[in-house]
């Protein structure tokens, strides 16, 4: 196990606590190296916390591209307040330029005939959103982190969390790092979240979701492409650098491993007539790699001493590309509210958690009800459903004030 040294004018140091030995103590200490969790560690050191960063991997970044069409499969995209947000850490302004794409318009299609476009013209931005690959992120992100002089732990096996009166010590090999607040950013299946007893209602969407890479005859203009499918399925395209683009195709289990199993030509053409061919012919790039969804919805994200974020707190379907947005915005807020603690000196105190769990319960509501209910609604083939599914699209596309009030709510 590796561990970071510890910054000279920190908090932590090797201290002996009441019934402790060569304890580390922090203020924070975020298990899960994610992009939420490497977003929200410098965050929080610039307000003066002494922070620590565990991960059950090394926390490294990852092989750079070996250029040409050697594209990450898994790609984002950041919405303008995520773009802020990872500004202000200094983040998005490291970002090869040559490796994103804005989203400048997007196309969306019901599964009869109804057509709905945003445009980030018509909206006032310069983007509606950029399509960015995980393996940049995560670059800039752990190189802002090594910066910052947070705490590094990893590779470190989570052998146990104990919570405290006073903090949390989870016990990492040889280690044990004691923090007045442990945050939650470990994923679905967190064990920060099992240990704190808050338990996840999941429902299985009985879908896939399919990503691929793939070049395109045609250039996209900067736009994307959604359709929604008849059999409750989603495929959207999202722009890439050049005549690129990554397919995320949300489809029911049994057309996902159908997909899965073509061969690369197969697919490629597969997903272009699916397209109706309006970027013309495709060329596979990167193999198609598959995602289970489920939607995850928690009670509370905070307990005693205890914090959650990202997808340790919540899951989403991502046919509004929104999961990400919410981390990073998950990590803003809880940054923020520790920053503006006013005389609070302890991060985990129950009145600074719980005006944290506030401020998201209801952007996170209202993102999970609204992805949630587009799912099931295009997922019945009911043929009243499909009618009012269907005029709702064209009724919005007709109504530039709703078009806006929800655009606006996806891209800050």
């Amino acid at each position: 196990m590796v561990s970071a040294p510890i910054r000279a004018n920190d908090a932590a140091a090797m201290i002996e606590r009441p019934g402790d030995h060569d304890v580390l103590d922090y203020d924070v200490l975020i298990a899960g190296a994610g992009l939420v969790g490497l977003s929200l560690a410098p965050a929080l050191a610039a307000s003066g916390r002494s922070v620590a960063l565990a991960d059950r991997a090394a926390v490294t970044p990852p092989p750079a591209p070996a250029g040409g069409d050697d594209w990450d499969t898994r790609v984002y995209a950041i919405s303008p307040g995520s773009v802020a947000f990872l500004g202000s850490l200094g983040v998005w302004q490291a970002l090869p330029a040559d490796r994103m794409a804005p989203v400048e318009a997007m196309i969306v299609e019901g599964d009869g005939g109804a057509r709905l476009r945003f445009s980030a013209y018509e909206l006032g931005e310069r983007a509606l959103a950029w399509i960015v690959e995980e393996r940049a992120l995560k670059t800039a992100l752990v190189a802002r982190v090594a910066e910052a002089g947070v705490a590094l732990h990893a590779p470190c096996a989570f052998d146990s969390l104990a919570v405290r009166a006073d903090g949390c010590v989870l016990a990492c090999g040889a280690d044990k790092l004691f923090a007045r607040l442990v945050v939650g950013a470990d994923g679905l299946r967190s064990h920060v979240r099992e240990t704190a007893g808050i338990v996840a209602e999941t429902k299985p969407y009985g879908q896939t979701a399919v990503v691929a890479n793939f070049n395109c005859e045609r250039a996209h203009l900067g736009r994307a492409f959604q359709w929604f499918h008849d059999d409750g399925g989603v495929l959207a395209w999202l722009p890439l650098p050049g005549r690129r683009v990554s397919m995320v195709w949300s489809a029911p289990h049994a057309l996902a491993a159908e997909l899965l199993a073509l061969p690369v030509d197969a697919l490629a053409a597969r997903v272009a007539a699916c397209g109706r061919h309006c970027l013309g012919a495709f060329a596979t790039i990167t193999p198609a790699a598959g995602f289970p969804l489920q939607l995850s919805t928690l009670p509370t994200t905070v307990a005693h001493r205890v914090a959650l974020v990202g997808d340790a707190a919540h899951g989403i379907h991502p046919l509004a590309g929104q999961g990400v947005n919410l981390g990073f915005a998950d990590a803003e807020a809880l940054a923020a509210v520790l920053r503006d603690c006013g005389p609070i000196t302890d991060p985990g105190e129950p009145l600074l958690l719980e005006r944290f769990a506030r401020q998201r319960k209801a952007p996170v509501l209202a993102m999970q009800y609204v992805t949630d209910g587009l799912a099931r609604l295009f997922g019945t083939s009911l043929p009243l459903a499909r009618a009012a599914r269907n005029w709702g699209m064209t009724a919005v596309d007709w109504l530039p004030p709703a078009k806006r009030v929800l655009a606006q709510s996806a891209l800050r």
